[in-house]
């Protein structure tokens, strides 16, 4: 059995052991105000605060402020970006009165574990972390002593307020596996302080930016959250895609899809667990009339805006268009679709 897959097992017992006593358990989770949060954010961790919120889980929230400097020269708009960070909290259910919102900056003290916690590792440690090394490659700078103890500095974040539950995804457990080495190693050389913190493994998505990489503000290939309408739409635009309207699961030939949604959610019809893809984009007369024509006789295709939709038609919202399950697959109502799934309903 590999590490990870020990890890989901025991991810799972974490949370049925959550759903039984969430009052057993605290959180310390949160990020850097290093920009604005984007849907990647939401769909990859606010959503799972949200709901440990609502299940009784103790809830901390860090703006890690001070790490703003790890990868960057300047922390200019940093107080923008925590107040902006806010708003988007509290537009997305998570909600003051229970879960404990703050930032680096607010409790200096925090940083005073940094001491003891860097003599618990060794170098070597440091440099084989793998989200280090991720994060030095989308930095495109040299390898600073900040960034290589970054993992340290999010241990210290977790144990000082003895935070025993942190949800993650897969690409960042390397990150609380080195806070759980930290906490025995100081238990077993000062006394039994910390808690040692287990991971509870989200099943989010990975949200496709609009280069098709993944979602990031480093990359600057994201949808913010607090994008108006038409700055959605402007920056939806900017997608690529191809000629054709159609909406299909063909790895073997259409593998350079640039969106797509793994995980939890896939189209109806699409084989479990695999992505389902989209990409769609507006063709000339004579594609749409193609596409028109690859339609099965009798399916009940209905452009959405001109008219009702079959009792068994169910409808794909994406963003502000919509596509239409026939018999013949999802067809979209004519122009751009957007690449990034927002939900998927019972038409009628």
């Amino acid at each position: 059995m590999d590490s990870f897959t020990a890890t989901a097992q025991r991810s799972t017992q974490v949370a049925d052991a959550v759903a039984r006593h969430p009052e057993r358990f605290r959180v310390l989770t949160g990020e850097r105000p290093t920009g604005a949060l984007h849907l990647g954010h939401y769909f990859g961790t606010i959503r799972e605060r949200v709901r440990l919120q609502e299940a009784g889980v103790e809830t901390f929230l860090v703006l890690a402020d001070y790490q703003v400097i790890t990868d960057r020269d300047t922390t200019a708009h940093v107080r923008d970006n925590v107040h902006g960070a806010v708003l988007d909290y509290l537009a997305a259910g998570i909600d003051p009165e229970r879960t404990t919102v703050f930032t680096h900056s607010s409790v200096p003290a925090l940083n005073q574990l940094l001491l003891p916690f860097l003599s618990l590792v060794t170098e070597a440690e440091l440099h084989r972390n793998p989200t280090v090394k991720s994060e030095l490659e989308a930095s495109g700078r040299a390898l600073s002593g900040l960034l290589l103890t970054y993992p340290v500095h999010q241990a210290a974040d977790i144990l000082f307020c003895k935070g025993n539950l942190v949800p993650v995804g897969k690409d960042n457990l390397p990150h609380v596996e080195m806070t759980r080495v930290i906490a025995r190693r100081f238990n077993e050389r000062y006394g039994p302080i910390f808690p040692v913190p287990d991971a509870l493994v989200t099943a989010a998505p990975e949200v496709p930016g609009l280069d098709g990489r993944k979602m990031s503000k480093s990359y600057g290939n994201a949808i913010a959250l607090s994008m108006t309408a038409d700055e959605t739409v402007a920056a939806i635009r900017r997608a690529r895609t191809d000629q054709d309207r159609r909406i299909t699961f063909d790895p073997e030939h259409r593998r350079t899809e640039e969106g797509h949604c793994d995980g939890g959610e896939r189209l109806p019809g699409t084989p479990a667990g695999a992505a389902s893809r989209l990409r769609c984009r507006r063709g000339d007369r004579a594609s749409r009339a193609s596409s028109r024509q690859r339609a099965r006789p009798g399916d009940r295709r209905r452009n959405p805006r001109r008219g009702a939709r079959g009792d068994g038609d169910r409808v794909l919202v994406v963003m502000s268009r919509q596509v239409v399950e026939s018999a013949d697959g999802w067809v979209s109502d004519g122009g751009v679709v957007p690449v990034m799934i927002v939900e998927v309903h019972p038409g009628g």
